[in-house]
């Protein structure tokens, strides 16, 4: 199978390189020092037992010359989408599918959703329904991203844990194409269940998503510090119990419980939230997908969610900040745990 990988951060990095290693076809759509790296010496992922895996893959910045696919992975942020989604059709046969793999609320989501919010852009992610309207929805195969993976270096990604990224057609059905697809992951040794929700699934990892990045961006805490702390724990929790209202009223319910999911977040450890991780670098955060997104999907259901609003506000004012002022704040390297 021929795979395209867009973007070569931590998660396309990781993807790429298992899905490269398990015998598919894969060319990453990469740019800068990061296309300069895969050519030069493949992807390197590093995993915590002090396995090395290389894998030899090939790196382009040419959508136009890169060939067609039979899948094309879009592994950046959901506030990058929009500046390559009318590039994509280049990459595209017939049959070819499209798998977004941003967190948060996606911008298909009201696609064969059904009732009155059918069809709709969500647009704290996507304003206006650019990228809606780009990416035929009829080549959209839904998925939910799991393992926690670093970008220590151009094309060297570090493995924290995880390996489940499952999979669903948007209206739910069995299809032969999700299946294939989910062969393909399975045979690069990574867990790919077929849904028949997806967006239950979403919901499930947004949850900790929505609370834990943001907290961790403004307090610098990591996943288990949050967790641990009665303070950071409590703020989570309420950011959650507004979260489910609002999932609970699109007709979506949660296979754990609230306190199962803080634990789950809680064994990760001493783990920056990929937001964090984001402020450390000086990079834009990906807020709007994550918190913006509930606000608005709130708003549009007519559910409160103040202790969300709140935390979005504070952090998109950091985002802000950092944008006008041309700041980072340096991290500090974290002792093994």
């Amino acid at each position: 199978m021929r795979i395209c990988i867009v973007g070569a951060g931590a998660i396309g990095g990781f993807v790429g390189a298992r899905l490269a290693l398990g015998g598919s076809k894969v060319v990453f759509i990469a740019r800068g020092r990061n296309l300069e790296a895969i050519n030069a010496g493949g992807v390197r992922v590093f995993y915590r037992d002090g396995r090395v895996e290389n894998a030899p893959v090939r790196a382009t910045d040419d959508y136009a010359a890169a060939g067609s696919f039979d899948v094309v992975i879009l592994a950046l942020k959901s506030h990058q989408v929009a500046t390559v989604a009318g590039r994509l059709a280049s990459l595209y046969h017939a049959d070819t599918v499209v798998i977004p793999m941003q967190n948060g609320i996606p911008f298909w989501y009201f696609h064969d959703h059904g009732g009155a919010l059918a069809g709709r852009a969500v647009e704290t992610v996507d304003p206006g329904g650019i990228v809606k309207d780009t990416i035929p929805a009829s080549r959209i195969i839904g998925c939910v991203v799991y393992p926690a993976t670093e970008l220590t270096a151009p094309g060297t990604v570090v493995h924290i844990e995880g390996d489940r990224f499952p999979l669903g057609e948007l209206d739910g059905t069995p299809s032969a194409r999700v299946q294939r697809v989910a062969n393909e992951f399975v045979r690069a040794g990574l867990k790919c269940p077929v849904l028949d929700n997806i967006r239950a699934e979403i919901w499930l990892k947004l949850w900790g998503n929505l609370t834990f990045n943001p907290i961790s961006a403004l307090t610098h805490a990591t996943l288990s510090g949050i967790c641990e702390d009665p303070h950071g724990r409590a703020l989570a929790a309420q950011m959650m119990r507004e979260a489910q209202a609002v999932a609970e009223s699109l007709g979506i319910a949660f296979r754990v419980t609230l306190e199962r999911r803080i634990e789950g977040a809680a064994k990760v450890g001493r783990h920056k939230t990929s937001m964090l991780q984001d402020v450390e670098a000086g990079r834009p955060l990906e807020i709007d997908a994550l918190v913006g997104s509930v606000v608005e999907l709130g708003r549009l259901t007519g559910v409160p969610t103040p202790t969300i609003t709140a935390i979005y506000n504070a952090a998109k004012l950091l985002d802000n900040t950092m944008s006008s002022e041309t700041i980072a704040v340096r991290g500090v390297a974290l002792p093994s745990s």
